[in-house]
């Protein structure tokens, strides 16, 4: 069966023929075989991985859980744990058919039956198997394949339902599992304990003393001894891995026997990362290093035994310098673990040249900032000094997201508001400290943002006081939780009585204002200043009134060019302004990543954000607009991604699917100022008339109603059409923001081309069909004047956009286009053709729309009217 065509419609149409043909195999031979019935399940499969709903042959895949031939059975169970819904009705014959295969004792019976219950994991499975699974894992007489496949099984079971698994004997018997004589069996059920023991880790503590026996036999065997186990001269290490990770559940071994005997597998392991490599090939270092990565995580992790920290130093103090750029990662982010340690902070130490020098040189960032991490971490009074005075030095040629991350971490600020005065001007301690706090809001309060910002205030100058005053009145702003505490400082006797004239009449002015103004009048006072606008040149201001000067537009570009060059080397980027067919919207950046699916070829060039939500452009034909939305226009008709809506607070991006009647609409919404967003909600609100005609489900992701500055946040809308309709559903949406409450409402882009599934026909189906339009309200007719450029390619697409399929070579005249389609809605599906007539030399178009259904003749002409 091949489904390969010349196009898209070719291939739908070779799938509908064969799904019409297996159909009518199904309804109609009553005795279909059982090969029969696996080839066509099969296909159905087939067609529903190429992306094609399927709403029959479940209940042929169930029959063949019957069957017992295994390739029947394969495909039955592969088909239901691909398609089956766990709401289906057919949940009660598929259990009991799964029941009967786990009594079987065959075991490749058994191992399809636990493969299709951890494949579905369904609440209702774990119902029906979470006591029967264990009973056949710990069985004496399982298989040891089916042995993996229960455990693998019940490890899923576990994950989804945990509440579901009982706890009761077969939990101390499964751990003698790790004493197995078939390794596979032994790293699935060391899995299983893995997790189980995060939960309980008193019922799985005798696992221990087992675990280590088995990792003593695999690190002391030869790569011979474990053939069928052994990857590229490295002896079990997926087992060797997971054991390692099991052990680092509890503590240290109480028991010397057992402690010593893990001690000397762990300086083994150290012992054979020095050895020379047995293979060159990338896969025996992959397997050698994951090992002993592992160890030394567990070494860290019982952080009891001097030595093996010091060697485990040593050993990744080798890997800082290695060719690889993943084990230099790994490495620094081992040592940054053990600079914590009182046993390896010395010896981790002694490579701060070394990591200053990867600081420097490394090419990949995240490196660079493993690096800022371990220095911080072997910071202490004997390197303060030339810890900080290197980072320093750094921040100033460091690339920009390094030093977003040196800036974001708060015990980078701790330390360095510490030792800043001693080493750095007065002037630059203000200026770090201001943006170090700032940057620090999503990770501490504000409270103690102020306590930092102001523990050095008695050190500084007038005029650095002076700067901080105003600072502190703008924390009143911004967080009106510290008010209470900045009026203290600026009431006290220190600031309100003091000899400098500035900073007292700073003090009391700053004071009655936090006082007396309300919130949103504090906010318009303490406001950013807007960014000064260019100043510009007599001589061109002048060339400007004379239009038709071929030249003033060139140096008009050059300089629009220069000043976005400019503006892209101090900010790192520069903003893009999205431009719609029929708006134009906020120049403000794209906190969503849709504008590209809103812009047309003709972009204007790109401003910056502040001045162009303050100032306009009197020389420019097109002014900012302060909110885009759907209101605007019918942007959304042949489309489903772009902005919604924007303006100089909130951005809200939309990326929609529909399928027959059913649609699905994710929702983003992105904080566009640096500033929280507190209380924030939205709600759907449907029309009274519409209310009957759409269903929908809204779920939120997060339940956090604050809105971080920069942020995004993300909602998803089920839609059910359900009859015809014309009014959209609103989207209102509430914040709180700078002390005031925000209502935006913006009208959802639902309207009912939507649900259009596109249709092929021939050109007499389709004449043929429109002659069957026996009513007059079943064909509408309007002849409207273009009001866009009348191109054939971009009526083209607008019919396409529509919804409808655009039939070629349909009409006689070739200057027409055609175009059909059905309307899918939960009660009928309504078949609509399509005929649009235009006239380039009136500039007027004929539109006719011929519907079976009265009921959506005049809403989808109304709405192809306005599209066009």
């Amino acid at each position: 069966m091949c489904f390969t065509g010349k196009s898209k419609e070719a291939e739908i149409k070779r799938i509908n023929k064969e799904l019409a043909n297996i159909r009518s195999k199904f309804k109609g031979d009553k005795a279909l075989d059982g090969y029969s019935k696996k080839k066509y399940v099969c296909k159905l499969l087939f067609i529903f991985l190429l992306g094609h709903d399927i709403d029959f042959g479940h209940m042929e895949a169930v029959n063949l859980l019957s069957s017992n031939k295994y390739t029947e059975k394969q495909i039955g169970y592969l088909f239901i744990s691909v398609l089956v819904n766990s709401n289906s009705d057919l949940i009660r014959l598929i259990n009991n058919a799964i029941k009967n295969d786990l009594s079987s004792r065959n075991p490749t019976y058994m191992n399809l039956a636990l493969h299709c219950i951890a494949n579905v994991g369904s609440r209702e499975m774990a119902e029906a198997f979470a006591s029967e699974v264990p009973r056949i894992l710990v069985a004496g007489d399982t298989m040891d394949s089916v042995k993996q496949s229960a455990a693998l099984c019940l490890l899923r079971l576990n994950r989804t339902c945990p509440d579901l698994v009982p706890m009761g004997e077969w939990t101390s018997r499964v751990v003698h599992l790790l004493n197995d004589q078939h390794l596979g069996v032994v790293t699935a059920a060391t899995s299983l304990i893995s997790t189980l023991a995060q939960k309980n880790p008193d019922d799985f503590k005798t696992s221990v003393s087992l675990a280590v026996a088995r990792l003593s036999r695999i690190v002391t065997s030869a790569s011979t001894d474990l053939q069928d186990y052994t990857y590229y001269f490295v002896a079990a290490p997926w087992l060797s891995v997971k054991l390692l990770r099991l052990l680092q559940c509890y503590p240290p071994p109480e028991e010397g026997a057992i402690r010593g005997r893990l001690t000397e597998c762990l300086e083994t392991i150290l012992n054979k990362a020095q050895e020379p490599p047995k293979s060159k090939k990338v896969q025996h270092s992959n397997a050698k290093n994951a090992v002993l990565f592992e160890a030394i995580s567990l070494i860290i992790h019982h952080d009891s035994e001097p030595t093996l920290l010091v060697r485990a130093c040593n050993q990744l103090g080798q890997f800082l310098q290695h060719r690889e750029t993943n084990l230099r990662y790994l490495a620094l982010e081992s040592m940054c673990t053990l600079a914590s340690s009182e046993f390896s902070h010395e010896a981790v130490k002694t490579h701060i040249e070394t990591v200053i020098n990867s600081l420097k040189t490394e090419r990949d960032v995240s490196v660079r900032q493993r690096a800022v991490d371990l220095l911080y971490a072997m910071c202490d009074r004997s390197n303060a000094k030339q810890i900080v005075t290197e980072m320093l030095s750094y921040l100033e040629t460091a690339d920009y997201s390094i030093r977003e991350e040196i800036v974001s971490l708060s015990s980078w600020l701790i330390f360095t508001s510490c030792l800043c005065l001693c080493f750095i001007p007065e002037c630059l301690y203000l200026n770090l400290s201001l943006s170090l706090t700032l940057s620090l809001s999503h990770f501490i309060s504000p409270l103690v943002q102020f306590h930092l910002l102001h523990s050095k205030f008695h050190l500084c100058s007038v005029p650095t006081r002076a700067l901080l005053l105003s600072a502190y009145v703008k924390f009143i702003n911004l967080f009106p939780e510290v008010k209470g505490t900045i009026q203290e400082v600026l009431r006290s006797d220190s600031q309100l009585r003091n000899a400098d004239v500035e900073l007292q009449q700073r003090a009391v002015e700053y004071l009655r204002l936090s006082c007396i103004a309300t919130t949103d009048i504090l906010a318009t006072v303490l406001e950013e200043m807007p960014p000064f606008p260019e100043r510009e040149s007599s001589i061109l201001a002048k060339l400007k009134k004379k239009k038709g000067s071929g030249t003033v537009s060139d140096i008009e570009d050059s300089r629009k060019e220069r000043n976005v060059n400019a503006n892209a080397n101090v900010n790192g980027s520069s903003d893009h302004t999205i431009t719609n067919t029929s708006v134009t919207s906020s120049p403000s950046s794209d906190l969503l990543g849709l504008g590209n699916s809103s812009a047309v070829n003709s972009a204007s060039p790109p401003t910056s954000s502040h001045a162009a939500s303050l100032l306009v452009d009197v020389f420019s034909e097109s002014l900012p607009v302060a909110a885009l939305g759907f209101d605007d226009g019918m942007l959304f008709v042949c489309k489903n991604n772009g902005v919604l809506f924007e303006s100089q607070l909130l951005q809200i991006g939309l990326k929609s699917e529909f399928r027959q009647n059913l649609g699905r609409m994710y929702i983003f919404y992105g904080n566009k100022t640096s500033t929280q967003f507190l209380n924030f909600s939205s709600s759907v609100v449907c029309p009274e008339p519409l209310s009957s005609h759409i269903l929908y489900n809204i779920f939120l992701h997060t339940a956090d109603p604050v809105l971080d500055g920069g942020a995004q946040l993300q909602q998803i809308l089920n839609i059910e059409c359900i009859s015809d309709f014309v009014e959209a559903p609103v989207l209102n949406i509430q914040f709180r923001y700078g002390g005031s409450t925000q209502n935006i409402s913006v009208r959802l882009p639902v309207t009912l081309n939507k649900f259009f599934q596109p249709t092929e026909m021939t050109s007499q189906d389709f004449f043929q069909r429109w002659k069957q339009l026996s009513a007059p309200q079943q064909e509408v007719q309007k002849i409207f004047k273009a009001k866009h450029s009348m191109d054939t390619e971009i009526t083209k697409a607008k019919i396409i956009g529509f919804g409808t399929a655009l039939l070629d070579g349909v009409d006689p005249n070739p200057s027409n286009f055609v175009g059909a389609g059905v309307i899918h809605t939960k009660t009928i599906q309504v078949g609509c053709l399509l005929r649009l007539e235009p006239n380039t030399q009136a500039q007027v178009s004929t539109a006719a729309l011929g519907l079976h259904d009265l009921h959506f003749s005049e809403s989808l002409a109304s709405l192809f009217h306005t599209h066009l």
